[in-house]
């Protein structure tokens, strides 16, 4: 499968029918943010900055956060979070769709509910990270479905016996896309009518 133009996207997305989860607790929502540039389009992640008290801590990710009691909605809450992480304001952008809610945590703490909205930017305008951001990369489409990049991802990482499906995105044991985000890429490419992994 090739990567698809956003306008494929776009209608793929909104014909698509998600699957929305009640939170029995926590909730939390995230961002995949498109640009289409000359060369293809292109997706936003983050690189978590590094902090003791955060599950996921360093991991690459969407940016969002959890849900508060001010939000009007995840969708507000993926939105407030974007903003506050990476100064993008997405109130501008257009909304493409919702993906599947998803159900998870990493070990040790409680579950909570996590949904992602894909939205689209037509000016791709400079990302400026806050204390929770480490990096910022826009990556190409096409690298999650190149099968070269590939990679075992192991966690903990002092571990080596337990591994996770992941795409490296940037540098070698840094920049590897896994866990919740892959869940998410795995439903959106399913969402446009193709499979992660597709060469």
């Amino acid at each position: 499968m090739s990567a698809p133009a956003v306008d494929e996207m776009r209608r793929a997305l909104a014909a698509y029918a998600p699957r929305i989860l009640v939170p029995t607790a926590k909730h939390a929502a995230v961002a995949a943010v498109l640009h289409e540039t000359s060369a293809g389009t292109e997706v936003l992640f983050i690189e978590r900055a590094h902090h003791p008290l955060d599950p996921w801590s360093g991991h690459m990710a969407f940016p969002g956060g959890r849900v508060d009691p001010g939000d009007a909605s995840a969708r507000h809450a993926a939105e407030r979070e974007t903003r506050e992480e990476v100064g993008l304001d997405l109130a501008r952008a257009e909304l493409l769709g919702r993906l599947d809610d998803v159900e998870g945590a990493p070990p040790g703490f409680d579950s909570l509910v996590v949904s992602a909205f894909v939205y689209h930017l037509d000016a791709r305008v400079p990302p400026t990270p806050n204390h929770e951001v480490r990096d910022v990369l826009w990556v190409p489409v096409g690298h999650l479905l190149d099968t070269t990049r590939r990679v075992p991802f192991y966690w903990p990482r002092e571990q080596r016996e337990t591994f996770y499906p992941g795409i490296l995105v940037g540098e070698p044991d840094r920049h590897v896309v896994w866990g919740l985000t892959f869940r998410f890429l795995e439903l959106f490419f399913a969402a446009i009518g193709g499979r992660l992994g597709d060469g």
